[in-house]
């Protein structure tokens, strides 16, 4: 059965789409969902039989490629999500709907028979408002990341209609902890997802595997997951990171990070985002996290590693401010040495930034993914 490319726009004329999803549902109907405009080319490759979606990744680095998901794939994504938050319901799409969070909101709603209601990703609060409002199912979803969670906190409006949610999942980029925080402090129910398009998008909340979902660590501390939510594999294309062990499918992620002895997930970053600096070992995620709570104004940070003569590589920042914050450039050598001192009791020196930019926004690669990158080139990597 060939795969069909289905373009899915952003909005409600998303909601057209709905029955050539139901479709691949079935397993007899695969598509590759893209963006509007997009013309792309498939390569080739071995099919599963019952293959419903060839879906792009959106990682942070790296050439994209296409995740093979079966109907058996997806529905066990959604039925491990409705057990774990509370039921089926009706779904609220803010998300761009040819990445596989965006995507699986619909297809989740196609699992439970609910209708989804659409907004545009670049909705103001108001918008949400009002699609909240004519929200009438028992229970009530939404997916978001972790910029558009920091909006709608901020904002009387923004946060009225979080608030009527069951679960708001938010997940595609770490989220800070005070973000976490202060969402839940004002009543809004967020779940933290961590997951992939080669796992039908989340399989671990709030650290905890889905029902069906095994976690593991590898000796280098890469997580490795199980289950009926991973992938086939890459359409056309075999880089070792799926493998059958004992009947069980098992996907290599190349994130770091642990297992607890209560099964709880903790990560940590990228392998291949680590950074080298003099010999030492750095995750990029530990810097951004302690950057965004310690240094005033500070919204988002993404830090990377950057050539450097001396130490082999320099860690190095590129942030996003609130309003009254510093104007967007390089910051000047006094700056740096100022946030550097505001981070000293919370890094180890080695992971202090030697070059910092402020930026209007963050160059992003899929849904709240920062593309690194890019980041890296600006910053003089």
């Amino acid at each position: 059965m060939p795969i069909t490319p289905l373009p899915l726009p952003a909005g409600p004329a998303v909601l057209d789409a709905l029955p050539a999803l139901e479709r691949a549902l079935t397993g007899t109907a695969p598509i590759h969902p893209h963006a509007p405009g997009e013309t792309p080319t498939l390569p080739e490759g071995e099919l599963p039989d019952d293959l419903a979606v060839a879906i792009a990744t959106s990682g942070s680095t790296g050439t994209p490629k296409l995740s093979l998901l079966t109907a058996a794939n997806l529905l066990a994504s959604a039925e491990a999500t409705a057990h774990r938050l509370g039921g089926p319901g009706q779904w609220l799409l803010a998300l761009p709907p040819h990445h596989i969070a965006g995507l699986q909101v619909l297809l989740r709603s196609i699992a439970a028979g609910t209708t989804p209601v659409v907004v545009d990703a670049s909705a103001p609060p108001f918008a949400l408002v009002e699609a909240t409002a004519g929200m009438h199912a028992e229970r009530r979803y939404t997916s978001l990341v972790p910029t558009q969670l920091t909006r709608l906190v901020e904002d009387p409006m923004g946060l009225e209609a979080l608030r009527r949610f069951d679960a708001v999942l938010v997940g595609g980029a770490a989220t800070p902890g005070a973000l976490l925080d202060r969402a839940r402090s004002l009543g809004v129910r967020v779940v933290t997802t961590y997951g992939m398009s080669e796992t039908a998008g989340g399989c671990v909340y709030n650290g905890q595997p889905l029902q069906g979902v095994a976690v593991r660590t590898g000796a280098d501390g890469v997580i490795e997951l199980c289950g009926a939510v991973v992938a086939h594999g890459y359409l056309g294309l075999d880089t070792g990171a799926f493998r059958t062990e004992g009947g069980q499918r098992w996907f290599r992620t190349g994130d770091l990070g642990t297992v607890d002895g209560d099964g709880r997930v903790s990560v940590t970053g990228r392998a291949d985002d680590v950074i080298n600096t003099g010999g030492l070992k750095i995750a990029p995620r530990v810097v951004e996290e302690a950057v965004v709570a310690h240094v005033p104004a500070v919204t988002e940070a993404v830090v990377v590693g950057v050539p450097d003569p001396q130490w082999g590589q320099a860690v190095a920042l590129a942030a996003v401010t609130s309003p009254g914050g510093p104007p967007v450039g390089p910051v000047p050598d006094a700056g740096v040495a100022e946030i550097r001192e505001m981070l000293r009791p919370h890094l180890e020196p080695a992971a202090l930034p030697r070059r910092v930019l402020v930026v209007d926004s963050l160059p992003m690669r899929g849904p709240g993914k920062p593309d690194r990158s890019a980041v890296a080139r600006l910053l003089g990597g």
